[in-house]
């Protein structure tokens, strides 16, 4: 399963919601209704334990949760440090 799969299913899982119509370019924040500062913690805290990263404070932003492709490109990363 690819990242981009793993991060839906994570999305699907922690919001609540269908994924089947999303792909990287979807807005996550103001696109998805139920996608708000509560589930961006859950979506962080469900990352880390899934993913095995750390994210720090300072590393969140809103250009992190803009797009499905820019949290994908963000746990990329993450995963390669």
């Amino acid at each position: 399963m690819s990242l981009l799969q793993d991060i839906l299913g994570l999305l699907a899982e922690v919001l609540q919601i269908d994924t089947s119509g999303l792909d990287e370019s979807t807005e996550l924040l103001g696109g998805i209704p139920e996608f708000d500062s509560m589930a961006v913690v859950m979506v962080i805290t469900a990352l880390e334990d899934s993913m095995g990263i750390s994210v720090d404070d300072d590393e969140i932003s809103a250009e992190t949760f803009e797009t499905i492709g820019s949290l994908v490109s963000f746990v990329e990363a993450k995963r390669e440090n």
